[in-house]
Protein backbone atom coordinates (compact mmCIF):
# COMPACT_ATOMS: atom_id res chain seq x y z
CA UNK A 1 0.00 0.00 0.00
CA UNK A 2 2.81 2.38 0.87
CA UNK A 3 4.36 1.73 -2.50
CA UNK A 4 1.19 2.65 -4.32
CA UNK A 5 0.84 5.87 -2.36
CA UNK A 6 4.48 6.67 -3.06
CA UNK A 7 4.04 5.96 -6.78
CA UNK A 8 0.84 8.01 -6.87
CA UNK A 9 2.65 10.81 -5.11
CA UNK A 10 5.44 10.67 -7.68
CA UNK A 11 2.92 10.67 -10.52
CA UNK A 12 1.27 13.73 -9.00
CA UNK A 13 4.64 15.44 -8.73
CA UNK A 14 5.48 14.52 -12.30
CA UNK A 15 2.14 15.83 -13.52
CA UNK A 16 2.70 19.05 -11.58
CA UNK A 17 6.15 19.40 -13.12
CA UNK A 18 4.74 18.80 -16.61
CA UNK A 19 1.99 21.37 -15.99
CA UNK A 20 4.58 23.88 -14.81
CA UNK A 21 6.72 23.16 -17.86
CA UNK A 22 3.76 23.72 -20.19
CA UNK A 23 2.92 27.00 -18.43
CA UNK A 24 6.53 28.16 -18.69
CA UNK A 25 6.65 27.26 -22.36
CA UNK A 26 3.41 29.17 -22.99
CA UNK A 27 4.82 32.20 -21.18
CA UNK A 28 8.03 31.96 -23.19
CA UNK A 29 6.11 31.76 -26.47
CA UNK A 30 4.04 34.80 -25.44
CA UNK A 31 7.20 36.78 -24.59
CA UNK A 32 8.84 35.68 -27.84
CA UNK A 33 5.79 36.75 -29.85
CA UNK A 34 5.73 40.12 -28.09
CA UNK A 35 9.45 40.57 -28.71
CA UNK A 36 9.06 39.72 -32.41
CA UNK A 37 6.19 42.18 -32.75
CA UNK A 38 8.27 44.95 -31.16
CA UNK A 39 11.23 44.01 -33.34
CA UNK A 40 9.12 44.19 -36.51
CA UNK A 41 7.75 47.59 -35.47
CA UNK A 42 11.27 48.81 -34.79
CA UNK A 43 12.47 47.52 -38.16
CA UNK A 44 9.58 49.23 -39.95
CA UNK A 45 10.27 52.49 -38.11
CA UNK A 46 13.97 52.24 -38.93
CA UNK A 47 13.15 51.63 -42.59
CA UNK A 48 10.92 54.73 -42.65
CA UNK A 49 13.60 56.84 -41.00
CA UNK A 50 16.28 55.54 -43.34
CA UNK A 51 14.10 56.35 -46.36
CA UNK A 52 13.62 59.89 -45.02
CA UNK A 53 17.37 60.27 -44.50
CA UNK A 54 18.08 59.06 -48.04
CA UNK A 55 15.54 61.52 -49.45
CA UNK A 56 17.09 64.38 -47.48
CA UNK A 57 20.54 63.31 -48.62
CA UNK A 58 19.42 63.55 -52.27
CA UNK A 59 18.04 67.02 -51.56
CA UNK A 60 21.32 68.06 -49.92
CA UNK A 61 23.23 66.79 -52.93
CA UNK A 62 21.07 68.97 -55.19
CA UNK A 63 21.61 71.97 -52.91
CA UNK A 64 25.34 71.28 -52.87
CA UNK A 65 25.44 71.21 -56.69
CA UNK A 66 23.57 74.53 -56.84
CA UNK A 67 25.90 76.11 -54.29
CA UNK A 68 28.99 74.90 -56.15
CA UNK A 69 27.62 76.41 -59.35
CA UNK A 70 26.93 79.69 -57.57
CA UNK A 71 30.43 79.66 -56.11
CA UNK A 72 31.84 79.22 -59.61
CA UNK A 73 29.73 82.12 -60.92
CA UNK A 74 30.84 84.36 -58.05
CA UNK A 75 34.49 83.46 -58.63
CA UNK A 76 34.15 84.35 -62.32
CA UNK A 77 32.19 87.54 -61.64
CA UNK A 78 35.13 89.97 -61.13
CA UNK A 79 36.66 88.97 -64.46
CA UNK A 80 33.28 89.18 -66.20
CA UNK A 81 32.80 92.70 -64.81
CA UNK A 82 36.29 93.75 -65.97
CA UNK A 83 35.56 92.50 -69.46
CA UNK A 84 32.13 94.12 -69.50
CA UNK A 85 33.38 97.59 -68.54
CA UNK A 86 36.42 97.27 -70.75
CA UNK A 87 39.02 97.42 -68.00
CA UNK A 88 42.49 96.68 -69.22
CA UNK A 89 45.11 95.62 -66.71
CA UNK A 90 48.65 97.07 -66.58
Amino acid sequence: MARRRNAASRNGTLQDAIALLVQNQAALVAQHTSFLTELRELAADSARRFATIEQELRQFEQIKAILLRHEQILNELPEAIRQRIGFKGP
